[in-house]
């Protein structure tokens, strides 16, 4: 017997005239172009009211199938997070003194990283996404579709909605990071994917001098009888 379809219901598209889609659109560029990658925070405190809309706005990203293959772990409590910080430098100290080449190592010197990772205790809030390799029904597995795409883009715009609150995040990946779903009890189908310290930055917070490649470095516009980047 096939299975019974989704009812549809209508979209409401937001719709905007021409000048308004390019101001927003230019505005929201000048948004985003002001989000760094911070790894000098505060610890003042932020609402978890705020952390919640921010998932909110995270989980509705699209996903294969819509299956959703994401969990936001919100970590806040300091014994956690030392925890936390300690299985973490452990690995990155092994990262930074074998386990990285000689090339990755260079490529990081500009930015000042080593193992030391203080942030993650400052922060008052870690989240830390897991990604579902498969969901758990009643003990049966069910398949979920580009489960590591899904989990991308759902982690973008969970930075995004992080850089729109006027809070500052660090996209960190210490490898391997199977110590995460141990220290806080994931269930067996979710891997760890990316942990997040989030807060405002410190009063002295400073970041890389770094510049972001041009639009013609990125954009490719295929056009009838020309290839190029619009002028």
């Amino acid at each position: 017997m096939p299975k019974a379809k989704n009812n549809f219901i209508p979209y409401k598209a937001i719709r905007f005239p021409r000048e308004e889609m390019l101001r927003r659109s230019r505005e929201f560029y000048q948004l985003m172009d002001r989000r760094r990658t911070v790894r000098d925070f505060s610890d003042k405190p932020v609402p978890l009211e705020i952390i919640e809309q921010i998932i909110l706005a995270a989980s509705s990203a699209p996903s294969g199938a819509n299956k959703q293959p994401w969990t936001f772990c919100v970590v806040s409590d300091p014994e956690l997070k030392r925890r936390i910080r300690e299985a973490a430098e452990k690995e990155e100290y092994e990262n930074y003194h074998g386990r990285m080449s000689e090339e990755w190592l260079a490529d990081l010197e500009p930015f000042g990283t080593d193992w030391h990772k203080p942030f993650l205790e400052t922060a008052p809030y870690l989240i830390v996404v897991f990604k579902k390799a498969y969901d758990l029904a009643d003990g049966v597995k069910k398949k979920n579709y580009y489960v590591n795409e899904s989990v991308g883009l759902a982690t973008g715009f969970l930075l995004a909605a992080i850089h729109n609150a006027g809070l500052a995040s660090l996209t960190h990946t210490p490898s391997p990071m199977n110590f995460l779903q141990e220290i806080l009890g994931r269930p067996e189908n979710e891997r760890p994917f990316l942990l997040i310290p989030v807060g405002y930055p410190a009063e002295d917070a400073r970041v890389p001098d770094i510049n972001r490649k041009e639009l013609g470095d990125v954009m490719v516009v295929y056009e009838r009888g020309r290839e190029g980047v619009r002028e």
